[in-house]
């Protein structure tokens, strides 16, 4: 090994150490730490994170790489150790040191935040910590995005390498034109599966123990693997032999079999780094797509067939003996592979889950590429509800299910009475209501747009006069902003410095009487 390359890994290894205790104090902070805790474990979590993010941007970490670059012995190990550096400093540096920190803590307190919004069923109080994360991402990626690249291309590239929205936009288009016209088939002509016997009275502690026992059968290693209870299943890890997944219960037993059996799938795959990468910048996986696809094999292709439950299904009814009494393993498959469209991707099954992926990279993209508002204040709606009209049937004009929803800023009515409870007919509203508050802001926008273009370019009138040329006299006259420079031959040489400098100063002098309009 090059003495360039030990000193490289010295400075790596207090990356390493510090990322490690990063890690620690997320899990904590997520399944056992006290509610009280979050602001101080905020502090603790920015100035760790700032220490990371002043090693890997300093001048020794660069002068480091570079020396390592100019090495013509390096291993291949040692080679992707150094590209990962050199890439890892470059995702950062471009980053202020300030701004990286806030975000840290302010992660961490989003993830509290949104933990006691979900228990109470109140997305309101989430919003302004999801504005500032959004506002705090679109800024880093404009940091980071290459001359051209659009904001959101930047960011898909952190986690999947050379991925970007036009390989995305094509792709998620033919699955959408072959799994929407098959999800409605399904649920038009379908045979009915009966699955009311997976909703029930299933005791948390047993739950817990059919989540060991099935982690353990499925190859998780509990000598080097804990389990811990979260909001939203996780996994972690500090390195190889210490790998650490989350999952939460409900009345729902298959929610908490299948959240286990999906994060123990990315559990095995950081058990199987071997130890001579782990602890490494190239013992990290080789990609999100990666590890997620193992993920995503082990609960559905693995956990959803009829030949994992054949051994273990006895174990089940020993557990459950009254919640699954008369339920026999085909009938238990069938219930778990049922195909339902539901509002939680997490409770998803194989075939419609990959459209919760599809709207969530849809709204991602508007959220980042077209200022999409995610804010609707509950204060602003009225909320009416009515008996839905129509041919009749058991649910039609017994219930008030339909839903009429006013935004009271703008005037706008949705009304929707498709669907066969209020909550869904509520929720699809709400999902109308924001595409048109959106779609009004768009014409907004591009209206300011237009207005300010014509402020810049006039309507090209032979009495609207912009700029006057005077060679005699070697005078230019701007007339939008009372500037006159007596130098008209070096302007017309490409000198456009002080016309530009006035320009700018007169935008920003607009700007501000805007703000404090």
């Amino acid at each position: 090994m090059s003495k360039a390359f030990k000193d490289l890994e010295k400075i790596l290894e207090k990356t390493m150490a510090l990322q490690t205790a990063l890690a620690l104090l997320e899990w904590d902070d997520e399944t056992l730490a006290p509610e009280e805790a979050g602001p101080y474990t905020e502090r603790v979590i920015g100035a760790l994170s700032e220490e990371y993010y002043q090693i890997i941007a300093g001048e020794e970490m660069k002068n480091s790489i570079a020396a390592c670059e100019d090495e013509k012995d390096l291993t291949e190990v040692e080679k992707a150790i150094v590209k990962e550096a050199k890439e890892t400093r470059a995702q950062l540096v471009c980053i202020p040191v300030k701004e990286y920190r806030d975000n840290a803590q302010l992660v961490t307190e989003g993830i509290r935040v949104w933990t006691k919004s979900k228990a109470e069923n109140d997305f309101g109080q989430f919003v302004p910590v999801l504005q500032r994360l959004v506002d705090y991402q679109k800024r880093f990626a404009s940091y980071r995005a290459k001359k051209g690249e659009k904001l959101y291309d930047s960011m898909l590239d952190l986690y999947e390498k050379d991925f970007n929205m036009e390989l995305l936009d094509a792709f998620f288009e033919e699955l959408k034109e072959v799994i929407v016209p098959l999800i409605r088939e399904i649920r038009d002509h379908g045979k009915p599966i009966e699955d009311g016997f997976l909703t029930g009275d299933y005791p948390e502690d047993r739950q817990r123990e059919a989540a060991e026992y099935l982690a353990n059968y499925v190859g998780f290693d509990f000598k080097k693997g804990v389990m811990g209870i979260s909001a939203h299943p996780f996994t972690t890890n500090l390195h190889n032999h210490d790998v650490r997944i989350t999952t939460h219960y409900s009345n729902r037993i298959f929610t908490s079999f299948f959240s286990f059996i999906h994060e123990t799938g990315h559990a095995i795959y950081e058990l199987g780094v071997s130890d001579e990468l782990t602890q490494t910048l190239v013992g990290q996986g080789a990609s999100t797509g990666m590890h997620e696809c193992q993920s995503r094999f082990f609960e559905n292709i693995i956990g959803r067939s009829e030949a994992f439950w054949i051994p273990v299904y006895g174990k089940l009814k020993e557990l459950f003996p009254e919640q699954l009494k008369g339920v026999g393993r085909e009938m238990f498959v069938r219930a778990i592979n049922k195909v339902q469209p539901g509002l939680i991707r997490t409770e998803a099954d194989e075939l419609t889950y990959s459209l919760h992926v599809l709207v969530r990279y849809e709204l991602e993209k508007r959220l980042i590429e077209e200022d999409l508002d995610v804010e609707i204040n509950p204060d602003d709606l009225r909320i009416d509800t009515y008996r839905s009209s129509g041919a009749g049937g058991q649910h039609i004009n017994k219930t008030s299910s339909a839903v009429r929803l006013i935004h009271k800023p703008t005037g706008t009515v949705v009304e929707c009475q498709q669907e066969r409870s209020q909550f869904q007919n509520r929720d699809r509203a709400m999902q109308i209501l924001r595409s048109r508050l959106y779609e009004e802001k768009v014409r907004e926008q591009e209206e300011a747009v237009t207005a300010e273009r014509r402020s810049q370019v006039g309507t090209g009138m032979r009495n609207e006069r912009i700029r006057t040329y005077n060679f005699p006299q070697g005078r230019l006259t701007d007339h939008r902003i009372g500037l006159t420079l007596y130098r008209l031959e070096s302007v017309m040489d490409g000198d456009l410095d002080d016309i530009i400098d006035a320009l700018a100063t007169r935008e920003q002098a607009e700007k501000l009487q805007k703000l404090n309009a």
